[in-house]
């Protein structure tokens, strides 16, 4: 497929760069009145269009006139496997009842938990199919998927093994991380050690055994895993080859920030609540700060301080967390307008954020995140639009017109 006269190919970086830290956030490449020609599922060459290769003309070929076109979307966080939404708690919220109230009263995870331990396999991946679909159809192309609501040996695999069937059934890459170490059941609300040994010397070589992950992922907060807990959880199981990854500091200045970096976790996820001991930490660390300013949004906490990171030399990313609790919703476009309106990012900031940094937090950047030669063919069209920011700007608004993944036009 030959696309032609792109009014803005965005996001050109060079093939070897990986991940923009700091400043570098500012960069981001365009090449206007631009060809991309995508062969193979992969992009096999691109130009001004006054380069455009004689022999183009024997080839499919796509007008995008007036139109950008974007690397798709990188969601780097997302619990989409779930058995029900949690709209019932949704009053409560607006009631002004804490993220906290909520779940010590039944609520939140563990709500999540009785429902999904009632549902099949079948069941689960049918509802998730339904949300990955409209997340592809909103600019998304590569996503990571957690496990957590399920909260037993039996329930945990079935998530897990439910996020291999999507794997295999959609034409994106995703990637799995176990959460079991999400919130405490209540049968071992006063045995944390017996809950841990479970996940320690159950879980994880079962996991293990099936291929079933790639990370461990953790909820280090006060009333959930404490940093001892998470830590030992993070050794256990990287003896058997599972990246870290942290939800850190949700909720309070912990110490998890740290703890993640200490154990090499592909990122911290969350950081509504940082201090200049954060800032610094992750100046010099290859440790992704991932925010999720839908979840703030949603929940009403505070968001993150995204513009400290980046002055202070951070690597950052934005992500949907989608789930049914904080942030019913995996609307990336809506992401990115976030990173702007509330997280203070410019709009270069934010996409590069939601592209090429949201790749490197998969550990997918010689994948996707950017448009270069070889990468994967995952792309979005915009509707005709003024500028880069006009995106970002109309916010709740999808400009995304047509999906490409691996070379051709999704339909879903």
């Amino acid at each position: 497929m030959l696309i032609t006269n792109i009014k803005a190919l965005v996001g050109v970086h060079p093939k070897e760069t990986y991940f923009l830290r700091g400043s570098e956030l500012n960069q981001l490449p365009v090449l206007e009145n631009a060809w991309l020609l995508l062969e193979n599922g992969l992009i096999k060459d691109f130009g001004p269009m006054g380069s455009l290769p004689s022999s183009s003309a024997k080839l499919e070929t796509l007008d995008a006139k007036g139109r950008f076109v974007f690397p798709s979307w990188c969601d780097s966080h997302t619990h989409i496997v779930f058995a029900a939404p949690r709209e019932e708690e949704f009053a409560l919220k607006i009631a002004g009842k804490t993220y906290e109230e909520i779940a010590a009263a039944g609520g939140g995870i563990l709500n999540s938990a009785n429902k999904l331990q009632n549902a099949t396999e079948d069941e689960l991946f049918e509802s998730a199919s339904i949300r990955l679909k409209d997340m592809i159809k909103q600019g998304t192309g590569a996503l990571e998927i957690k496990s957590g609501y399920g909260l037993t040996v039996e329930s945990e695999l079935k998530m897990l093994r439910v996020i291999q069937r999507l794997k295999a059934a959609f034409p994106i890459p995703i990637k799995a991380s176990l959460l079991a170490a999400h919130a405490y059941p209540a049968e071992f609300k006063e045995d944390h050690q017996g809950y841990i040994n479970l996940i320690i010397n159950e879980l994880i070589p079962l996991v293990a055994q099936e291929k079933l992950a790639d990370y461990i992922d953790a909820f280090c907060e006060k009333g959930f895993f404490s940093l001892e807990e998470t830590a030992l959880i993070l050794e256990a199981a990287a003896k058997y080859g599972l990246k870290p990854k942290i939800h850190a500091n949700q909720l309070s200045v912990s110490g998890a920030v740290q703890l993640g970096i200490q154990h090499q976790a592909v990122s911290v996820d969350h950081l509504e609540e940082t201090d200049e001991e954060v800032l610094t930490s992750l100046s010099e660390s290859n440790t992704i700060a991932t925010l999720l300013p839908s979840c703030s949004f949603y929940i009403n906490i505070p968001f993150a301080n995204a513009k400290g990171l980046i002055e202070h030399n951070a690597i950052v990313a934005l992500a949907s967390d989608y789930n049914p609790g904080s942030t019913p919703s995996g609307n990336m476009n809506f992401v990115v307008s976030l990173g702007c309106i509330k997280l203070k990012m410019t709009p270069q900031q934010a996409i590069n954020a939601a592209t090429i940094n949201g790749a490197a937090a998969m550990e997918l950047s010689e994948q996707v995140g950017s448009i270069a030669i070889g990468k994967r063919a995952n792309l979005m069209i915009t509707r005709p639009m003024t500028s880069l920011a006009y995106l970002p700007y109309s916010f709740g608004q999808s400009q995304i017109e047509t999906v490409i993944l691996n070379g051709e036009i999704y339909h879903g």
